[in-house]
């Protein structure tokens, strides 16, 4: 019987109540370690069709008939369109419709940011429709623009009021320390460059809209174009086979989908509407630039005793502001904490979720700033966060915790430093550095999955997700085999389209297999309940006495052993539906994940070069589906933080608001000569309060400690202080000279 409730649901770190009619779940949780299918390492079932060039991506789509978009964007940081004619535009050839300010969402009269999109023309080529552009007569008048994130929030030109936190009583403890350490930290902003980018395939079949769209979020999509069009949600159809990275940038429907919407409605004909890699990078959104202004106290056995931090996020034009001061107020015990956030509106780019947003940037100020006051405190670096491992999340107690573990398991890499150290010469020095790692994953409801089982004893999983290129639909298969109790060969997972499959949670927020693995897992007990209630009523038994063991029915006194085809089968053209629900996370519980990564890393410091040899990532986050793909996306974390460290920045002109870094050759990003090696390691203990899977999500712990490990690494080698990203040869050489220049005022440079 189901049951109406009241629960709370997370996606990146924002929270959201929700009603949710559940069905009590009689499964319990697997035993901890490694089992038939789930916990052994699985490759990709979608692997062949990727490599060969089979997988279809929304960019792989041709549609007959089908017209292609382009949109005009605002030459200026922030103006308003006085006046616009697109009767030059609609006069060119092959120009079948165009659009003005207005006449799609977001397409706005008023353009905050160099770069945002006015207008839009559909024609037969992109040739045609980009050269359409070009005679579209706009005249614009230009307004002021404010692209400095201090002045605007000097100003009040804020996305929302600031946010504000206290715990404890903040002056009187950093009064009362022994130790103060003071710092400014600055990141920059980033681009996810996603090799697929923004794009949308617009159809209309009748009175129905169908969608075919790179996203992380097929029903989210389906919710925001139904609404803009105000049609009943089932007359929106969201189509997504396979897609090429989103990283958080692809979580809603975007101007381009309602664009090609729009333009298919007038035109009658399948529109497509894809960002170019330079508009990607403009218009796709970013990581925001902060600035974190923070202070530690601590008493003089290493009791940290209060922590402050002021955060301005440079958001853009829109966005939300992500909560960077995340990891200084639960990271550790500490019963004296205050923060305050502000989300700086200015005439930039905007701001969209990027793998782990503001906890990347906040644990990178705040890891640093924990290893400044290991420094003055003469303690271990690794000690220092032992002594000071939180137990509760502000009093919320934590469904499950295993920091400790995570450090006691990095105590080999770390006693490495001394033997990486030694290798130091007059250029090149070497240091070790390390970083903890707190983030959400716990996921929520609701989700939805159907198991199919045919008369051939195969199964398939069906669920409207979307698999981002994580290996999900791999994780899927596993959880349905293993409960099922067939070869994972003998399960297929079909996904990606809202018409043809239950609801699915947002990909987002590290939130995937947390949200859906328990759903599929919960359909596949009742397919094979249903095959046991066959089995026993064919062959007389009892059905507690059965079970299914790969893709076999078997007897508990081993007088029964049958083919589940040949079970399944007497029902010849019939199918078993079994149907799974995803329930609620524990109440009163704080879900998130944890880890430790070790850093080692070379300076020269003639030139300021920065290597990263080698990263150590020790991960807590439950039960792991398939060690295989849960070390991919260690690897592709760490790859992406080190790009973040080192070489990647969004650079704009000062005067003008434009984005400089428009293409990939002048947009650093990490290529294969910068992979550092990575060494994974997994606590893998099931949170046993969490759903009936145990595991947490992994998307995004893996990129959260990358920075700091590597900044701390370079201070151990150098004793230079890193406080701004990216650390590039001009900053490198600006802190090694800052630290010369202490050493020869008689202040230390390193521990």
């Amino acid at each position: 019987m189901a049951r109406l409730i009241r629960t709370e649901k997370e996606v990146e770190g924002r929270f959201e109540e929700v009603w949710l009619a559940v069905e009590e779940d009689p499964l319990t949780q697997w035993p901890a370690g490694p089992r038939d299918v789930v916990g052994r390492p699985a490759v990709r079932k979608t692997g062949p069709e990727r490599a060969r060039g089979e997988a279809r991506y929304t960019a792989d789509l041709r549609l007959p008939g089908m017209l292609h978009a382009a949109l005009l964007r605002s030459p200026h940081a922030h103006a308003r369109v006085r006046r616009i004619d697109l009767a030059p535009a609609l006069a060119l050839p092959g120009v079948r419709a165009a659009l003005g300010p207005g006449e799609a969402p977001g397409l706005d009269e008023e353009a905050g940011f160099a770069g945002a999109p006015v207008a839009a023309v559909a024609a037969d080529s992109l040739a045609q429709a980009r050269a359409a552009l070009e005679a579209i007569d706009v005249e614009w008048e230009v307004l002021e623009a404010v692209l400095d994130p201090e002045e605007a929030v000097a100003r009040g030109l804020l996305l929302g009021e600031p946010r504000r936190y206290e715990r404890g009583d903040f002056e009187r403890a950093l009064a009362e320390a022994d130790v103060i350490v003071e710092a400014t930290y600055r990141t920059q902003t980033v681009l996810h460059n996603a090799l697929e980018t923004h794009q949308a395939v617009c159809e209309w079949v009748g009175d129905t809209l169908v969608v075919y769209i790179s996203t992380q979020y097929l029903w989210g999509v389906r919710e925001e174009v139904a609404e803009a069009f105000g049609l009943p949600r089932d007359k929106v159809r969201v189509v997504c086979e396979y897609m090429g990275g989103g990283f958080g940038a692809k979580n809603g429907a975007g101007e381009y989908a309602f664009v090609a919407a729009e333009l298919a409605r007038r035109t009658g004909r399948p529109v497509r509407c894809a960002l170019t890699r330079r508009e990607e990078n403009v218009a796709a959104g970013n990581r925001n630039a902060t600035i974190q202004k923070l202070v530690v106290g601590a008493r003089s056995d290493g009791t940290i005793v209060a922590l402050g931090g002021e955060f301005v996020n440079a958001v853009g034009w829109s966005g939300w502001s992500s909560s960077t001061e995340g990891p200084m107020k639960m990271l550790y015990a500490c019963d004296n904490v205050r923060t305050v956030t502000y989300g700086a509106r200015i005439n930039t780019p905007p701001m969209k979720a990027f793998r782990a947003p503001g906890f990347v940037e906040g644990t990178f100020g705040l890891e640093c700033l924990i290893d400044e006051l290991a420094a003055r405190l003469d303690i271990d670096p690794l000690e220092l966060r032992r002594r000071n491992d939180a137990h509760t999340n502000d009093g919320v107690p934590f469904s499950s915790k295993n920091l400790a573990e995570c450090y006691r398991l990095a105590e080999k890499h770390w006693e490495r430093r001394h033997e990486v150290r030694a290798r130091s010469d007059a250029t090149w020095r070497y240091g070790v550095g390390m970083a903890s790692q707190i983030w959400y994953g716990g996921g929520g409801p609701p989700s939805y999955a159907w198991a199919r089982v045919g008369s051939d004893g195969r199964a398939t999983i069906v669920t409207a997700m979307q698999d981002i290129g994580t290996g999900t639909r791999t994780a899927m298969a596993q959880i349905a085999a293993e409960e099922l109790g067939f070869p994972l060969d003998r399960v297929d997972v079909a996904l990606g389209d809202t018409a043809r499959g239950p609801y699915a949670s947002i990909s987002a927020g590290s939130s995937t297999v947390p949200s859906m693995g328990p759903a599929v897992r919960a359909a596949a007990a009742d397919a094979k309940r249903q095959i046991l209630e066959l089995a026993a009523q064919r062959y007389g038994l009892e059905e507690r006495a059965l079970d299914v063991r790969d893709g076999m029915v078997v007897s508990a006194d081993g007088g029964l052993s049958v083919a589940v085809e040949e079970v399944v089968g007497l029902l010849e053209s019939g199918q078993i539906l079994g149907k799974g629900a995803r329930g609620p996370n524990p109440a009163g519980m704080s879900v998130l994940t944890f880890g430790v990564q070790v850093a080692e890393v070379a300076v020269d410091v003639e030139t300021g070069e920065v290597r990263v040899l080698r990263v150590a990532a020790i991960h807590d986050v439950g039960r792991i589906v398939n060690p295989l793909g849960a070390r991919s996306q260690v690897e592709g974390g760490i790859i992406q933080g080190v790009g973040h460290t080192l070489s990647e920045q969004r650079l704009l002109d000062p005067e003008t608001g434009q984005v400089l870094t428009r293409t990939l050759d002048a947009y650093r990003m990490p290529t294969i000569a910068d992979v550092p090696e990575i060494v994974c390691e997994f606590v893998d203990r099931p949170d046993e309060h969490l759903t009936n899977l145990g595991s947490k999500g992994l998307g995004e712990p893996p990129i959260v400690p990358v920075a700091a490990a590597i900044a701390n690494a370079i201070r151990d080698a150098t004793g230079a202080e890193v406080r701004e990203l990216p650390i590039t040869r001009e900053e490198m050489l600006r802190a090694l000279a800052a630290a010369r220049e202490r050493e020869r005022r008689g202040a230390p440079a390193a521990v």
